[in-house]
């Protein structure tokens, strides 16, 4: 028994180490492909790295390199979907540079390196294959930064070229590149100083026949004329990148594996619930009196009573086989209601927007806030107001890609389980949430003003949740800033564009006919090939996100999309303004101020106090925040005008120095000793003023030790020379040195025996005349 066991034992190592070896030897062949993007050349590579992985590529733009590995799992998952994970990881090494934490090490993934990943992963996965649930992982390693190329647009090219180059099953390549706007031309994959300049950052990835897979841009205000021309410039340089990893992929003879299992419903079982079920789902959907809640539960009770019959009809059916049975028949109702009737679920027109409402002012403490409602999602906003000093500081790496050091407007985004109806964990912050608030930040960032002297903070909770919570995030936070009396340039709106699609039968890939539907539902979202977010002012668009589901959006669709999205847009904007069309014009009573004041270098070393013990003090007693502009001036933030007015009192006393402004010059005065230190004596010049120190170099013309060598003591009042302040550290400069040295005696002498002899003379003429 024992040597069956291990036989089999080492039948499997074999069997890993065959799949190994064969793996291995598929990277055998190293190969190399250059594409030029305008100035610029994008190198991809394989063949050389990390050969145990099924795919392995490495991109490199100038110096930046970034290696992405692919490898999938060849038994199938146990879930019911595309178990697809994507990790972006920025290494301190790779920018020459040791992480600052405590344990100098890499930790947790960053917010940018999860958004990267996010941006990766919507890349890529609308071009799997359906029903492929096999293990993917996909490893993104930044392996060298040069600070003028950004990694994250290398990376996805990466994927794209790892995949392509495994036998992964996978309906690509894709290419993808960044596009800026630098008065109004089109700049293709622009440096870090480039993107400085550009009003639009937009990252683009297209798939073979000029077809759009995934969207990601930011712009200040961008025109939608320029918007649409920057995603065709976009799309037609990513069509290179595609040729050259097809090539690549033709000289290492690529061979696709063929999965043990694709997931579909058997054709049999769909027809027959098809027949049974079709009438009952149209009748639900058709009912427009439903509800999010109430149209979920009868569907749900459809599908129970289905999946009863089909286990009866099937016996030998698996659990997935009955479910996918069912969706693929609700799938295919819903879908062909928009098709083929032009009716959404809801009952509105395809291009009809919801329900709006909005409230401003909901809670005196805060800075501002807002609720947007719009159907049935609803988002709390609200605004608060700190210290510039409670800014967001990037670690160095993020510096040394983005040039930005801190960032002094940041929007959170909350989606707690109740939003939906559901029970779940509440704390932390989930990769869904991270995006859906950096989409609405971005959203709102191009109208917050530059010289704005408070760090803003805006947070969006989602109350009620069904579909676009991230657009009603953009639209309450655009209230809530004007609501706090932040002067925005304009305000902004979002709003989501989905879409329903008939694929050509002869060629999955080809649209044949489809619908755009604008402000979607929930279900509009999970039952459609496309979630289409577009936000901006009523002059341009500040910010927009394409997730797509299928293999690829025509150019002509995109258009389309943006056309809908851009007059959905102007309609919500003119709902807002009802409510509030401009910033108020002063902040709230109880919100906080800043005040710049002016500290005279002779009071600055008292008011900042030894190690800035004084400043720190006067920061606990009355919760102010100060920070140092310049030699004189202080920034004073309090949170609220009262703490403001006890600062004020408080810096107004250690300020004030009247008899500071009487001295002279090179004047000479009597000083009065208060201490005998080792160093010298403590002396005050006037009763009110801070003790300062004449240090024994500045005592006598002679080298002394200590103030007892003159027999000096506490109380004693000796002569003083006054020459000013040091213009560096604000000191009081004063010497009886200059007064005793043997010069100034000699002088004095001579002066006074002039004196007397002018005395001496005046007395004998005196004399004589009389």
């Amino acid at each position: 028994m024992r040597n069956l066991l291990r036989l089999g034992r080492s039948c499997s190592w074999l069997q890993v180490r065959l799949c190994h070896r064969s793996v291995y030897s598929r990277h055998a062949k190293s190969v190399r492909a250059s594409v030029d993007l305008g100035e610029k050349k994008l190198q991809i590579s394989s063949g050389k790295f990390a050969k145990f992985a099924d795919g392995c590529a490495v991109v490199q733009m100038g110096e930046t390199s970034v290696m992405v590995t692919a490898v999938s799992k060849t038994k199938p998952s146990s879930t019911q979907f595309m178990p697809l994970v994507v990790d972006y990881r920025q290494k301190a090494a790779a920018a020459g540079r040791i992480p600052t934490n405590y344990l100098r090490r890499e930790l947790g993934p960053s917010d940018n390196e999860i958004l990267t990943s996010r941006l990766i992963d919507r890349s890529v996965r609308p071009l799997f294959p359906p029903g492929y649930f096999y293990d993917t992982q996909i490893l993104c390693n930044l392996l060298a930064v040069d600070g003028v190329n950004n990694p994250d647009v290398l990376a996805i090219n990466a994927a794209s070229a790892a995949l392509a180059l495994s036998d992964i099953p996978w309906h690509g390549p894709i290419g993808a590149v960044r596009v800026g706007l630098i008065d109004r031309e089109v700049v293709v994959n622009p440096t870090r100083v480039e993107m400085l300049s550009s009003s639009l950052n937009m990252v683009v990835a297209g798939a073979p026949s000029s077809q759009v897979v995934m969207i990601e841009a930011s712009a200040e205000n961008s025109l939608q004329q320029d918007f649409c021309h920057a995603v065709k410039v976009g799309i037609k340089h990513t069509q290179q990148i595609i040729h050259a990893i097809q090539q690549m992929e033709s000289e290492q003879k690529v061979t696709k594996r063929t999965p043990v299992k694709i997931f579909s419903a058997p054709a049999n079982m769909v027809e027959h619930i098809r027949h049974s079920a079709s009438k009952m789902i149209h009748a639900v959907f058709s009912d427009h009196t439903h509800d999010k809640i109430s149209r979920d539960e009868a569907i749900n009770k459809i599908r129970l009573e289905m999946e009863e019959k089909i286990k009866g009809e099937f016996p030998e059916a698996e659990p997935f086989e009955v479910v996918e049975s069912f969706n693929v028949v609700f799938k295919d109702v819903f879908r062909n209601l928009a098709l083929n009737e032009y009716m959404r679920c809801d009952g509105r027109d395809l291009s009809a927007l919801r329900n709006i409402s909005c409230e401003v002012d909901l809670f005196e403490p805060l800075h501002g806030s807002a609720l947007f409602q719009r159907g049935q999602t609803q988002v709390l906003s609200s605004v608060t107001f700190d210290s510039l000093e409670s800014s967001i500081k990037a670690d160095v790496i993020n510096t040394a890609l983005s040039g930005i050091k801190d960032k002094n407007f940041m929007l959170h985004y909350d989606f707690p389980p109740y939003a939906t109806n559901e029970t779940g964990r509440v704390g932390g912050t989930n990769r869904r949430e991270l995006g859906h608030g950096a989409l609405a930040e971005k959203a709102l960032r191009p109208v917050i003003p530059k010289d704005f002297p408070f760090t803003i903070r805006v947070t969006a909770e989602v109350l009620e949740s069904n579909g676009s919570s991230s657009m009603a995030s953009a639209c309450g936070g655009s209230l809530a800033l004007m609501d706090a009396g932040v002067p925005i340039s304009s305000p902004v709106a979002g709003v989501a564009v989905g879409l329903v699609s008939k694929a050509n039968p002869e060629n999955p890939a080809e649209i044949q006919d489809y619908r755009l539907l604008t402000d979607i539902l929930g279900i509009e979202d999970h039952l459609g090939d496309m979630d289409f977010k577009l936000a901006g002012t009523s002059k341009g668009i500040t910010a927009l996100q394409a997730d797509v589901k299928i293999p690829g959006l025509p150019l002509k669709l995109v258009m389309e999309a943006i056309q809908q999205g851009t007059v959905a847009r102007r309609e919500i904007l003119a709902i807002m303004n009802k409510c509030i069309a401009k910033p108020r014009a002063s902040r709230k009573k109880n919100g906080p101020v800043v005040e710049h004041i002016k500290v005279p270098i002779s009071r600055r070393a008292h008011f900042v106090g030894p190690g800035g013990y004084n400043l720190r003090r006067l920061q606990v007693q009355t919760g102010v925040t100060i920070s140092q502009m310049d030699e004189e001036r202080f920034s004073v933030f309090a949170p609220t005008p009262g703490a403001m007015n006890e600062a004020q009192e408080i810096i107004g006393e250690i300020c004030m120095d009247d008899q500071e402004d009487q001295l002279e010059f090179g004047a000479i005065y009597t000083a009065t000793i208060t201490e005998i230190r080792d160093a010298g004596v403590m002396v005050k010049l006037y009763p009110n003023m801070t003790a300062v120190l004449l240090h024994n170099s500045q005592l006598d013309h002679k080298r002394i030790k200590h103030p007892s060598a003159l027999g000096l003591e506490v109380g004693q009042q000796i002569e003083v020379k006054y020459f000013g302040r040091d213009p560096t550290d604000g000191r009081m400069r004063i010497s009886r040195k200059v007064l005793q040295s043997p010069v100034a005696t000699l002088v004095k002498t001579l002066s006074e025996k002039q004196s007397i002899s002018v005395g001496v003379s005046s007395s004998s003429t005196n004399s004589t005349n009389l």
